[in-house]
């Protein structure tokens, strides 16, 4: 962590291992998209709309998960004082508020054929629309406050204090009763999803990861630059 922690390097490690990252996200897309579109039958209840499961269920999967990775580097901004940990909280807020988008979407399309509506007030959709939203806030955090240092104070809080949506979105289809079905590939008796459909979607979650890997270090790279470049037009108002 303390080696990372000086912007160059990382910025010198993450143009090191970018190629790699693309490589393999379009490998695994390659692999994930062919198992879900030829090699996985159409569910004998929803037919061929099973197929937007596909894409589906991965965005939901990244929108919690780099919500979480944006609450874990608030928290080390906070304890640690991390100089790159504000900036990659900063830069994965757009990519999870795209993820969840994405989740709501194809939600809306998945639901339409199944439960006779495009949207219900239901638990799941619910706070997984709240989630967006607290995606929308964070980014308007940094726009609204022109002073990165106070930018920073402000999104810290409300990245850990919107943390507490990500458990409500996780388990509200066990909480309350819900038109959305209950999980059935991370459960502890064992996933309940037949394997020709389970392995491309586990394929595709990774396909979702890497690619949220590849955009975070780029926009990581991309703000640092930003960065640099502030602090030395600052320098040089300063030397006038």
């Amino acid at each position: 962590m303390q080696t990372l922690a000086n912007p160059a390097r990382f910025v010198g490690l993450a143009n090191a291992v970018l190629p790699f990252v693309w490589v393999a996200t379009i490998i695994l897309f390659a692999i994930g998209l062919y198992g879900a579109i030829v090699t996985s039958p159409p569910d004998y209840q929803q037919g061929e709309t099973v197929r937007i499961m596909f894409v589906h269920v991965p965005a939901a999967w990244l929108a919690l998960m780099v919500y979480t990775v944006m609450a874990l580097a608030s928290a080390v901004a906070i304890v640690f004082r991390h100089p790159l940990a504000d900036v990659a909280a900063k830069t994965a807020a757009p990519i999870g508020a795209t993820f969840t988008f994405l989740a709501l979407a194809t939600g809306s399309l998945w639901g339409k054929p199944m439960w006779g509506a495009w949207w219900v007030w239901d638990a799941r959709l619910t706070s997984m629309f709240v989630l967006f939203l607290l995606y929308i806030g964070y980014m308007a955090v940094w726009q609204a406050i022109d002073e990165p240092h106070r930018a920073a104070l402000v999104a810290r809080i409300v990245a850990l204090v919107g943390f507490v949506n990500i458990p409500i979105v996780k388990f509200s289809v066990t909480w309350w009763n819900s038109l959305h079905q209950p999980a059935s590939v991370f459960r502890i008796d064992g996933p309940t999803i037949a394997p020709s459909m389970l392995w491309p979607l586990l394929v595709m979650g990774l396909a979702y990861t890497l690619l949220f890997l590849a955009l975070h270090l780029v926009s990581i790279r991309a703000e640092v630059t930003a960065r640099k470049i502030r602090q030395m037009r600052l320098a040089e108002i300063g030397e006038r």
